[in-house]
């Protein structure tokens, strides 16, 4: 296997140093293929590493004296930050001095910046932000999830195709199921652009498509990849996010209101476990912006160590699967 070059975007992201940096180490020690280049102030990043145990012979330094805040606009991150640690990164990418970036910063902003710094693949007309979703079976991809509010039906129709292409290079799926997100199965359901949509999705002989799918749908066995706008796709996003992490809060308060309840709650302690591990997710960071020349990676805004160590994993897997050059096929 091939060394893989990746392009950390060191001050992005709620926690910055604090997440990137341990994260960074932690994967190169795991991974003898990585190679990583962490972008941003160096002075601070070399402090960060000062006490890290890591092989420095895999490890490059690029400094970038400015940093893309989160409350940015994109229009304002392209005029007054490309000489953050962002831009500079994606300028490696662009270049070939890496083969992916990953930031964990303002999601408009790597958006716009991919768009003008990395461009495009050709007849793309909007690239989007797809990530896997916890289900019966592994998990289904679900795009665009935030980086396209309002999308017409040549948008939809190809982050079909780049989706499905992602599902068949990355799980190795031979003719992926894709859906099309809708407040019903019924084809009557669903405003005339989903309906406009779905006729179109049919008659792709590129795309295994199902039909209309459900929010519960994402979550099964039915489907494996499933499209949306970015206004649909991210509040589904968070919504999951959130039931997830208020189940499991609910489920402990209830398990300490008694003595019963702690008791059970330590014979069902490695249960709980298990199903903690399988439906964090931190464990499923690292969306992808499909539709770019290079591979551009997202990580959450407010992703820690285990969360951004997740990331890196999965645009590891990415690099593995070639997976702009298989989208471009698709294409």
């Amino acid at each position: 296997m091939a060394s893989l070059r990746l392009a950390v975007d060191a001050m992005g992201g709620d926690f910055g140093l604090r997440s990137t940096i341990p994260a960074s180490v932690l994967a190169l020690n795991e991974n003898s293929q990585l190679h990583i280049t962490l972008v941003g102030d160096e002075p601070a990043i070399r402090q960060a590493l000062a006490a890290a145990s890591a092989d420095f012979a895999r490890l490059a330094i690029v400094h970038a004296p400015d940093v893309v805040r989160m409350d940015d606009k994109p229009a304002q991150a392209l005029r007054g930050r490309r000489e953050s640690s962002m831009a500079v990164a994606l300028e490696l990418l662009r270049d070939g001095k890496v083969s992916a970036v990953l930031s964990a910063g303002n999601t408009g902003a790597l958006v716009a910046m991919g768009c003008i710094i990395v461009q495009r693949l050709e007849g793309v007309r909007r690239p989007a932000i797809c990530a896997p979703i916890p289900s019966d079976q592994h998990h289904t991809y679900m795009l665009d999830l935030g980086a396209n509010v309002e999308c017409g039906v040549d948008e939809l129709r190809q982050f079909a195709v780049m989706g499905s292409a992602l599902c068949a290079s990355v799980d190795g799926v031979e003719a992926p199921r894709v859906g099309l997100l809708n407040n019903g199965e019924e084809v009557v359901k669903g405003t005339q652009l989903l309906k406009d949509t779905a006729a179109v999705l049919q008659a792709d002989p590129r795309l295994n498509y199902i039909g209309f799918v459900e929010g519960g749908d994402i979550f099964s066995d039915r489907v494996d990849v499933v499209v949306c706008d970015g206004f649909v796709g991210n509040i589904a996003l968070k919504v999951s996010e959130g039931t997830a992490s208020y189940i499991n809060r609910a489920l402990r308060e209830q398990l300490r209101e008694s003595v019963w309840g702690r008791l059970m709650g330590l014979l069902l302690l490695p249960v709980l476990r298990g199903f903690q591990r399988r439906h964090d997710p931190r464990h499923y960071n690292g969306a992808v912006l499909l539709g770019l020349k290079g591979l551009v990676v997202k990580s959450h805004g407010s992703s820690d160590v285990a969360s951004f160590l997740a990331a890196i994993r999965q645009t590891s897997r990415a690099l593995v699967q070639e997976l702009p050059r298989r989208i471009a096929e698709q294409l």
